[in-house]
């Protein structure tokens, strides 16, 4: 069971001072974020790719560039590569160049995006949203096969027997395709045989446990052994000293930049009861004392069957020294916490 941490660099106003972070502190920022979880002994940090003036990750594979000769073990992977909107051939040369940079410790996690900001900045249409991501993954998966590839689709010019270079340490370069639960997505990576990343932002976990069935199923027709396909999934959450003191830390910030998003897409007001629904045991929101969230992570254990947690930290701006506590946290009590339990569990079994 991995566990790590996610973020898309938020860059907003802080909900209480009202003091706004730079793009280029975040950015730095994030650095530290990445040296401190490999040294607690974290598993994984993804950074989703944006393109909006409240993010600072338009280029996730820069910025785990820039950690990957400052740490040692972490893997480092995109949280998402909005794929639709790029050119497949420099999203695996990109991520390439970091598996080299960090020996082998680079991952692409692929999606269509729940953001649309990236199409019209790059000149694509929305009416081609699902057929941009199935072509540019086609792609994306004959580069990572072969070191020269002949190609042809319908939204990018043919390539013709051509090198594509430099070649990644690990082989194959590990894709995951990442979904906020749409269930062609589930089957499509399961026929495909790659790892699959949910996005659980709202509701219930547990109410995944279909789409993973799908998953699973779809990896069994097409051949390939369920057992052996990482699962991940992605969730809000802080970890701090106390619950009542990671909850009330947390929900600033969250509430500011969930009404943000829930005004452009006509969700109500996010107060202070919905917040604390979500943190219950079955809810969405991974916040609490260590001994709370590793008790949330070891239930989607049993009720998915999850491989990886990334700990989304955070959603909005917070104190950075309260960003860095919650991930040593994470690290040093919460993971130790969650292996020992399951441990346990498979003992029993």
């Amino acid at each position: 069971m991995e566990i790590g941490i996610s973020t898309f660099l938020e860059a907003t106003p802080d909900p209480v001072t009202g003091e706004r972070v730079s793009h280029a502190e975040r950015l730095r920022r994030a650095v530290e974020e990445i040296v401190l979880a490999d040294q607690v002994g974290l598993d994984v940090y993804g950074i989703g790719e944006h393109h909006r003036a409240d993010y600072a990750g338009t280029a996730p594979a820069v910025v785990l560039a820039a950690a990957a000769s400052v740490t040692k073990r972490i893997r480092l992977t995109s949280a998402v590569t909005v794929l639709s909107s790029d050119d497949p051939v420099r999203v695996f040369q990109s991520f390439s160049t970091l598996d080299g940079l960090s020996n082998g410790r680079a991952e692409i996690m692929a999606g269509r995006g729940s953001f649309i900001e990236s199409f019209p900045l790059f000149g694509y249409s929305l009416d081609d949203y699902d057929e941009l991501f199935e072509e540019k993954l086609e792609l994306l998966l004959a580069i990572r096969a072969s070191e020269k590839v002949s190609w042809r689709g319908g939204h990018r010019p043919a390539i013709r027997n051509l090198g594509v270079y430099p070649r990644p340490v690990q082989d194959p370069l590990p894709v995951w395709i990442a979904s906020g639960g749409n269930p062609e997505s589930a089957v499509r990576a399961g026929t495909l045989g790659l790892p699959i990343a949910f996005a659980i932002i709202g509701g219930m976990p547990e109410r995944f446990a279909p789409l993973v069935r799908l998953y699973k199923e779809a990896a069994a027709r097409a051949g390939h052994d369920p057992d052996k396909l990482p699962i991940a999934t992605h969730s809000h959450g802080f970890v701090g000293e106390t619950t009542e003191q990671a909850a009330d830390l947390f929900f600033p910030s969250t509430q500011a930049q969930m009404n943000v998003i829930g005004r452009e897409r006509g969700w109500p007001p996010y107060d202070r009861s919905a917040f604390d629904a979500a943190r219950s045991l079955r809810g969405a929101l991974y916040v609490g004392d260590p001994e709370f969230v590793a008790e949330k992570i070891v239930l989607l254990r049993r009720n998915l069957g999850v491989t990886r947690f990334f700990l989304h930290v955070n959603v909005g701006t917070m104190p950075h020294r309260d960003v860095l506590r919650a991930i040593e946290l994470l690290g040093t009590k919460v993971a130790p916490l969650v292996h020992k339990e399951l441990a346990r569990l498979e003992a029993a079994e």
